[in-house]
């Protein structure tokens, strides 16, 4: 499979790529990436900066003849998304990528493929290698944990990059340039509850929501997937109203920047209840089905009797807990006046544990307007704190303020013009790009986004594909022996 892989066009960044996914580099945990980033620049001789967060920098001088050339940075992510399909057994912390090639297209077995941002990281490392690409003064910043917090960008310090033009290299549409993204902010609800034993008479049953499409919670949130945690709140919401269930465990989702694909709860009822139960569920079920086929011709609800758990939340608890969640926004608040087909506003209910006595309940709110993302923000909040829940708004970022004035803007679009014969979208995007942090750090510094065709972003159905890479890879080489005179 990795032979295969390597042996693709352009064999540099392929190989790269390769390597790259060899290497386990979750969020948070991708400390490996950060020294084989780190050992790659220092084995070609170049300047090469690891800061305190882990962020790393890697400088190379202009070749002959474009040392008056603005300085560039070429900027991406070292870390990915850790999602895998219930049957996988890889291990994210151990395992590297299992990747195969089908027709146009590469993909993983089972789990995320790590092209969002592995084919950013790569081709800059292919760039760096080089030579015989022309580029004026250029400089490599590879960010560490972008997905979970962009803790790197977060960090980075100003004084760092004397770069005046930033490409970001971590955009999914090949047809697209990005010159502007969403702000977001984290709502992390936290509560506790008593438990109740169990009555002597009861069994309990396992749902299990699974077969979700799933994907990033800002660029696929307009595609109205459904999501397992308001699946699965919805179906206990329903027949604890009609039976006062127990509920000893729910655990749905994982990441909050991924729709959840998955929930799995355990109830518990009086025995002599348990058919009607499954006469309520297996009402519920096709209605739910009918409403995603579209979106997620997948979806599966199973119901299993399973051993009965020692203790399950409080009656009343339950209650609080069922109500809130059915009353938090899921998906798109509101669309774009201004941009047609621009998600403007959104949230993701990313994370729902309950068990044990404890309750996490965890949402990305997303928005390009920062106050519209603090409303929103808020709204939430106020909905678990009448709930009697204590609420936390934590890492928040800004979004990035759309320059069309910006003359990298008119010197890639042109070049994607000239090599591909049609103009290129230039567009904002709902998705959360470092270029907000940075650009706070380097005010000075023009930026735009840009990538190959990667589907399925923060799911296991997460491919790229092949000739897209070669057409981002030309559109790269040839704006980076276009950049115009430093000033």
């Amino acid at each position: 499979m990795s032979k295969e892989i390597r042996n693709l066009e352009p064999k540099a960044l392929w190989n790269y790529f390769a390597d790259l996914n060899e290497i386990p580099r979750p969020s948070k945990r991708e400390h490996r990436a950060i020294e084989f980033a780190k050992n790659f620049g220092h084995s070609l001789g170049l300047e090469t900066i690891v800061d305190e967060i882990g962020n790393v920098i890697i400088k190379k001088p202009a070749t002959p003849g474009m040392e008056n050339r603005t300085p560039v940075i070429l900027q991406g992510h070292l870390d990915m998304v850790p999602q895998k399909n219930s049957d996988s057994d890889h291990d994210f912390d151990k395992d590297g990528i299992d990747m195969y090639i089908d027709g146009d297209w590469v993909k993983a077995r089972g789990t995320t493929l790590g092209a969002d941002n592995g084919i950013g990281v790569s081709a800059a490392m292919a760039v760096l290698a080089s030579k015989d690409i022309a580029h004026p003064p250029l400089e490599v910043l590879l960010t560490m944990d972008e997905e979970t917090g962009m803790t790197g960008a977060m960090e980075l310090k100003p004084g760092l990059l004397d770069g005046k033009i930033l490409l970001n290299l971590d955009s999914e549409d090949d047809d697209e340039m990005t010159i502007g993204c969403a702000g977001g902010i984290d709502i992390v609800v936290k509560g506790s509850y008593l438990e109740d034993n169990i009555g002597e008479d009861d069994i309990a049953f396992k749902i299990f929501v699974s077969g979700l499409t799933g994907g990033h919670s800002g660029m696929d949130i307009n595609l109205y997937r459904g999501n397992a945690n308001k699946i699965m709140n919805r179906i206990l919401w329903h027949i604890n109203r009609e039976f006062n269930i127990g509920v000893s465990k729910i655990d749905g989702g994982s990441l909050r920047n991924a729709i959840p694909r998955e929930s799995v709860s355990i109830v518990t009822i009086e025995k002599t209840k348990g058919d009607d139960l499954e006469r309520l569920v297996k009402k519920l079920i096709p209605d739910i089905l009918n409403e995603f086929k579209t979106t997620d011709p997948e979806l599966k609800i199973d119901l299993s009797l399973i051993d009965v758990p020692e203790f399950v939340i409080n009656g009343e608890a339950l209650d609080t807990l069922l109500n809130s969640i059915y009353s938090c926004w899921n998906g798109v608040y509101r669309m774009s006046p201004d941009v047609e087909g621009l998600t403007q506003t959104s949230n993701n209910l990313a994370r729902v544990k309950v068990g044990k006595g404890d309750i996490i309940i965890e949402n990305l709110s997303r928005s390009s307007i920062e106050s519209e993302k603090m409303d929103l923000a808020h709204t939430i909040e106020s909905t678990f704190l009448l709930a009697g829940y204590s609420v936390s708004l934590e890492g928040g970022y800004p979004g990035w303020q759309p320059d069309v004035t910006a003359a990298i803007n008119n010197v890639m679009k042109d070049i994607y013009k000239k090599n591909f014969g049609e103009e290129p979208h230039i567009t904002a995007c709902h998705a959360g790009l470092e270029c907000g942090l940075i650009k706070e750090k380097y005010p000075d510094c023009d930026m735009i986004s840009f990538g190959p065709n990667i589907r399925g972003p923060h799911s296991p159905d997460e491919k790229v594909q092949i000739s897209s890479v070669q057409k981002f890879w030309k559109l790269l080489v040839d704006t980076l022996a276009n950049i115009p005179l430093a000033k």
